[in-house]
């Protein structure tokens, strides 16, 4: 840049950006104050995770059968039916398991033999074969639900296969809410400020999530559930922003980590709470009701300092600084302090020299917004660049449909559903850990590819065996889970490192919503096992599978120099011999 003016200020504010990092060396990278702030933080995310899956049981199908007026008549209240009285084999069509239990058919039942109906009236309790007629079927037109369960199902009558859609549904408008609400806190939260939409974003999920429980009918919840995911999808990510924000450079991969840490609890919150409260609605609320109490970070979580010193607010920043110094028992350097000192003195001169810089910077932006786009042409101009980040799409898909839809196709596996479902969610805690191991140990490539075939191989196990031990089925099935989570937490950091520096922070976010967007098509993966009860795993398995080997095809990354230029990102994995480094490559 030609101006003196600018000149300076952009030294100074790169001076403050690299200072900052010596700022926490002085008062520490991770002492009592960031620890306190942190563990904040990381509060929210746990119901901002319980809100992105609460659907899963409150939209949930429960248990139902045909309503046998003939036979169910006899035992009076019509809340005290049972679900599975002996009778019921004699009355509908349906299957036994190997364990000779009769599993009914949810929507048909025999048609009743006219003739015989006042025979079981006068025989309490007994509803024999020769009532009805096994050769004629007919659909039923009112169910018996299980007691123990209530959802949106028996609320507004959403059964049988026809509206298997609209469950599924529910979970597709939640996706779609994630893109939306990413996309629209992250540029609020860049220029309004961390804490301001952080906090905004918690009180917006609960406030709809809340109003989700207050449904009238189903598409009011439908409309809820998408508001609901856009104050969810803020919270993590914000979150994320201010804890790395917040620590030194040697901790800031660990507050990662233990984020997500915080984030498989909450999922698992989830199901540990259906199995305690079995209405929706109850469920609903609380989940929902707690966080609005976090209205209270506004007044005690400070806001991100890095952020305020881009913004040129030094004498909040230095405030923060101060605080923090205090309370981890250190004391700053005045020469340090001094780089805080509030230069924004209001006068004429001051006034013409920043309309002037702002000028400039605007002339600055839009040769950022050219060299952008000179970048993306190179990019599509290059066979090898665009075959490699079509397979990075892909694999992004894959893993968002694999992953959600693994959690959702858990409530469907032998044994306790909520503790199914509490289980594959904390698997994901060592399965964040296996990605921090193997991406030091083995690399970017393998680390991919390995993780995501141990989850195809265990996914297409676990669809052979649906038959066997549950406890078999259960292990593939978190083995599995464990596998694409490794594989999620790799594929960020993979991306970002293949990138130029220029296109960057872009070509991740295009990838993570590519990702958002197919994980919409995970809600509908569990009805297929309604046509064969392996298909859901076969399909995860095969298409985990594919995306594994697919990996094998990109360049190894680790501890390769980070691409600044398209060329650079041409070059990776060529016969031309990259720059190493001899520490390991931070992505921030």
């Amino acid at each position: 840049m030609s101006n003196k003016h600018n000149n300076n200020n952009n030294i100074f504010n790169n001076r403050n950006s690299m200072d900052f990092d010596q700022v926490l060396e002085e008062i520490g990278e991770f002492g009592r104050y960031q620890k306190t702030n942190y563990l904040l933080i990381c509060l929210p995310v746990m119901f901002a995770a319980a809100n992105s899956l609460s659907y899963v049981f409150t939209a949930g199908t429960p248990a139902y059968r045909c309503l046998v007026p003939e036979c169910d008549s006899v035992q009076g209240d019509s809340q005290n039916y049972e679900l599975h009285p002996v009778w019921l084999v004699n009355a509908t069509p349906g299957s036994f398991d190997k364990n000779g239990f009769f599993t009914p058919e949810s929507c048909y039942r025999y048609q009743a033999n006219k003739t015989l109906t006042i025979y079981t009236n006068t025989m309490p309790n007994e509803c024999p074969k020769d009532l009805f007629r096994e050769n004629i079927t007919e659909r039923c037109l009112q169910w018996v639900f299980d007691r123990d369960e209530r959802t949106i199902v028996q609320e507004w009558n959403l059964t049988c296969k026809e509206n298997a859609w609209k469950l599924a549904f529910v979970g597709t408008m939640h996706f779609a809410g994630l893109v939306v609400g990413t996309a629209l806190s992250g540029y609020m939260a860049d220029r309004f400020g961390r804490k301001l939409i952080f906090v905004i974003c918690i009180i917006f999920m609960a406030v709809t999530g809340v109003a989700q429980g207050l449904s009238w009918d189903y598409k009011s919840f439908l409309i809820f559930a998408f508001l609901n995911a856009v104050g969810t999808s803020g919270v993590y990510p914000l979150a994320f922003i201010i804890g790395v924000e917040m620590v030194g450079p040697r901790k800031r991969e660990m507050s990662s980590i233990v984020l997500n840490y915080f984030y498989a609890v909450g999922e698992a919150m989830v199901g540990l709470c259906a199995w305690f409260f079995h209405d929706w609605q109850l469920l609903q609320y609380v989940l929902s009701v707690p966080p609005i109490f976090f209205i209270v970070y506004y007044w005690m979580v400070p806001e991100s300092v890095r952020w305020l010193i881009a913004r040129n607010e030094k004498e909040r920043a230095k405030k923060i600084i101060r605080k923090a110094a205090q309370i981890n028992g250190k004391e700053l350097s005045v020469a340090l302090l001094a780089n805080f000192e509030s230069t924004d003195v209001e006068n004429p001169a001051n006034k013409n020299c920043k309309d002037h810089e702002k000028q400039i910077c605007d002339k600055d932006c839009e040769r950022d917004k050219h060299e952008i786009w000179v970048a993306v042409k190179e990019v599509f101009g290059s066979k090898t660049l665009t075959f490699r980040y079509t397979i990075l799409l892909y694999i992004w898909a894959i893993n968002a449909v694999v992953y959600y839809g693994l959690s959702l196709n858990s409530t469907n596996l032998s044994g306790n559903k909520y503790l199914n479902f509490a289980l594959v969610c904390l698997i994901e805690i060592p399965g964040y850990t296996l990605a921090w191991v193997s991406l030091n140990k083995f690399g970017r490539r393998l680390s991919l590819s390995g993780s995501m075939l141990l989850c195809a191989i265990t996914c297409v196990l676990g669809g052979y065996i649906t038959r066997g031990t549950t406890w078999a089925i259960v292990c593939l099935f978190l083995i599995g889970k464990l596998g694409i989570t490794s594989s999620f937490a790799v594929i960020y950091a993979y991306t970002a490192e293949m990138m130029p520096t220029i296109i960057r922070s872009g070509g991740v976010g295009v990838m993570s919503t590519f990702a958002r967007f197919g994980a919409m098509l995970a809600p509908f993966v569990p009805i297929l096992g309604n046509y064969y009860e392996a298909l859901p795993l076969l399909l995860f398995g095969a298409s985990s599978l594919s995306a594994g080997l697919l990996a094998l095809l990109l360049p190894e990354t680790f501890r390769k120099k980070l691409p600044d230029t398209v060329l650079e990102a041409k070059q990776l994995g060529k016969v031309k011999p990259q720059v190493e480094l001899n520490t390991k490559a931070d992505i921030h």
